[in-house]
């Protein structure tokens, strides 16, 4: 069976996997690589870019090779080849758990339950929820879904369109080391400097394509592009901006604004400044937005693999 072919039905399966099971309770793969990572991290550990760097090196270059090696040892089996995709994709994709996450908070909300919310936030999204009211918490989640859009589905589709398994494996790697340690906190400044740096590259043609996606599937194209062309740059990531300034101007919302951190208040850039102000029906639509991207991610990664096996011929 073509390459193409197995990417196809394998990542059709994992997302109708994801669709249908979610995450599981315990023994996730991710967390299994979280709590390696971590014990990397505990022998490695000094204040400084080098180790931080060999880290990042060991940790996804590690899930890496594990994934080729798998897809190395399938080769031979067409119908092996494609279930080792379907669980490698539903195994990095995280769209279910998002928007359970999301629908969860939103309930609350709507319950008139803001402190329920609040203690559910953290789930979701690393914000301060004591300092958020209904309507903060409202846009933190429609932030968060679009972020984590690009970062746990779309990303992850791009990259095993790229590289099959090892493409899949190998992001979902990165995205978490990011999480673990591309923050700065005195302990990861320089420690996370690699992991985060990563990030930013293997998420960056991800979250082009995210934002491209939720022009196209959003129920406002034009104020998508518009939000995206004018607010993009002047998010402090690179790759959360294009996302969550296209899905603002697809939903019709401003995001961004006053945020609160571990204790820490950032000033974000207002994004989609003409688009009114976020409410808990919002989450829903965001959801729905979110999906449609998830769908429309895979069909962009089977065209590609079509158009390059095309050129290749």
């Amino acid at each position: 069976m073509r390459a193409d072919r197995v990417f196809a039905y394998g990542a059709a399966a994992g997302l109708l996997g994801d669709l249908l099971l979610g995450d599981p309770r315990r023994g996730h793969p991710v967390a299994v690589f979280g709590r390696a990572a971590g014990a990397v991290e505990r022998v490695l550990w000094r204040d400084h870019r080098g180790w931080g760097a060999l880290h990042t090196l060991v940790c996804a270059g590690g899930a890496v090779t594990l994934g080729a090696v798998a897809a190395r040892a399938v080769r031979t089996s067409p119908t092996a080849s494609v279930a080792l995709t379907g669980a490698a994709t539903w195994a990095v994709v995280g769209g279910t758990s998002l928007a359970r996450e999301a629908r969860t908070i939103g309930h609350a909300l709507q319950a008139g339950d803001v402190e329920g919310a609040r203690e559910r936030l953290p789930h979701l999204c690393g914000r301060d929820p004591q300092a958020l009211d209904a309507d903060g918490i409202a846009r933190a989640v429609v932030e968060s879904v679009a972020e984590n859009t690009s970062d746990a589905v779309v990303g992850a589709l791009v990259w095993g369109s790229v590289a099959g398994v090892p493409g899949l494996l190998g992001f979902r790697a990165v995205n978490t080391l990011d999480a673990m340690v591309g923050h700065k906190s005195p302990r990861y400044r320089r420690y996370g400097w690699a992991s985060a740096r990563l990030d930013d590259l293997v998420g960056w043609p991800g979250a082009r394509l995210t934002a491209v996606l939720a022009a196209v599937a959003g129920p406002r194209p034009r104020g998508a592009v518009r939000a995206w062309r004018a607010d993009a740059d002047r998010h402090p990531s690179p790759n959360a901006g294009p996302v969550e300034a296209s899905f603002a101007g697809a939903l019709g919302v401003r995001l961004g604004g006053i945020l609160s951190y571990g204790g820490r208040v950032e000033h974000r850039p207002v994004l989609n400044g003409k688009g009114r102000a976020v409410d808990v029906g919002d989450i829903e639509r965001a959801v729905r937005l979110s999906r449609r991207v998830s769908w429309l991610a895979l069909g962009a990664g089977v065209a590609a693999r079509l158009v390059a096996r095309g050129r290749g011929a």
